[in-house]
């Protein structure tokens, strides 16, 4: 912090020019976080950007654009009325958080206490709870276990094989078990199974699932910071682990992580669900699905690539070079993000850490031309002689720049 003030322009000039140095979120193809919005909910978010999301009783209209309203009086975030089908005639509850990944924390926090207070209540021990996963799960999972002294016990891969094996998992389990089916992790595919697998089972029609956390910023299409937890039934959602304040005004209740965050998301997230409706949301999915096809069909036509993720599922297309020999993934990946496009290089996890792939998601603001542009690129890139004049020129070009000191 500068000891005198400048002025607001100048402020706002200083941080507009490093911000330009970042890369551009319209071609970032790493991530499935939303990077585009209508300009409608643009100003809908600049306008509520300065309501704190916890004061329910200074905003009340705000509060009533949470998930347990709108789930209890329409139908349930994902778009699904499907998912009320299953054995209870009870409402399901949920909250609102930051993101998928505060939501599974929230989801694992309320089941770990259900074992416990389950072994507690059997005179047995309850002090060694664990977790059963695939090696592939999101980071999130191994936070959970960590910050809340979870043993994690995870199904490893294999290649050709990177789900989680169900035999083996079934083989992990013990009595000291607080979950492995009960919460479904559906932070990009709960919002994509309902409208383009209807006919996938899924979610509560399933009666081991207990909650449900989904992303609002991926598939929801909202920008980054709001994802939903839903629990089956207000059992299972432990009475303990809600709190009751009264300092803000009314009695207000809350589960969370966090406390005071912008209300501008949920606002987003409500205007998604009633800006595209169910056909809305399937004409944007259908539409994701067409632009991953595109792409594939425009690496295969490359050559040089094997095309490891399935047609199914999420809209992405995961690749590996056939031959390594001479150029890698990684420097595919290097070799894009010179020119603009963010594509990420990583590794498989355990125990098919030896496999490297290329991954790029499909989502709203990438059109079917822009895809087949990608493939094009990729293609043109990864030639040998395209790759050494590239690197020729940028070597002659950084000498060029070098002034020994003197500027």
């Amino acid at each position: 912090m500068p000891k005198n003030s400048i002025p607001k322009e100048a402020a706002y000039q200083i941080i507009k020019d490093e911000l330009m140095l970042d890369g551009n979120p319209r071609l970032n193809l790493a991530s499935f976080v939303t990077t585009w919005m209508e300009p409608e909910c643009d100003k809908l978010i600049v306008s509520a950007i300065n309501k704190n999301y916890v004061d329910m009783d200074e905003y009340p209209v705000t509060t009533e654009l949470q998930v347990p309203d709108y789930y209890n009086q329409n139908i349930d975030v994902v778009g699904d009325e499907s998912m009320r089908k299953h054995d209870s005639t009870e409402a399901a509850v949920g909250v609102g958080a930051v993101g998928s990944s505060e939501a599974i924390m929230l989801a694992g926090l309320a089941f770990k206490r259900k074992w416990q207070n389950k072994r507690k209540a059997e005179d047995k021990p309850y002090n060694k709870p664990n977790t059963v996963t695939g090696a592939n799960v999101q980071v999130c999972w191994e936070k959970f276990v960590r910050y809340f002294e979870v043993e994690l016990r995870d199904v490893r891969l294999r290649e050709g094989y990177h789900v989680m094996d169900p035999e083996k998992a079934v083989e992990m389990v013990d009595e000291n078990r607080v979950c492995v089916a009960p919460i479904l992790d559906a932070a990009s595919g709960g919002f994509i199974a309902p409208f383009l697998y209807p006919e996938l089972e899924w979610h509560f029609r399933l009666p081991l699932v207990r909650s449900i956390n989904v992303s609002g910023h991926k598939y929801g299409l909202v920008y980054a910071g709001i994802g939903w937890v839903i629990w089956r039934t207000k059992e299972d959602l432990p009475e303990e682990l809600i709190f009751h304040i009264n300092y803000l005004g009314a009695d207000q209740p809350t589960f969370s992580l966090n406390f005071s965050k912008g209300s501008s998301q949920v606002i987003a997230q409500y205007y998604q669900l009633i800006r595209l409706g169910y056909d809305g949301y399937r004409n944007v999915m259908e539409n994701c699905h067409e632009n991953a096809m595109v792409l594939k069909e425009g690496l295969q036509k490359t050559g040089p690539f094997n095309i490891v993720s399935k047609d199914n599922g999420v809209p992405l297309v995961a690749f590996s070079l056939k031959d390594n020999s001479q150029h890698n993934e990684f420097e595919i990946s290097d070799m894009l993000r010179r020119f603009g496009w963010i594509v990420p290089a990583y590794t498989m996890l355990p125990d098919a850490q030896h496999v490297t792939a290329l991954r790029i998601g499909a989502k709203m603001s990438e059109s079917s031309e822009e895809k087949g542009k990608n493939g094009t690129f990729v293609l043109e890139k990864t030639e040998i002689e395209t790759l050494r004049e590239i690197t020729d020129a940028w070597k002659k070009f950084v000498k060029a720049r070098k002034t020994n000191g003197v500027c």
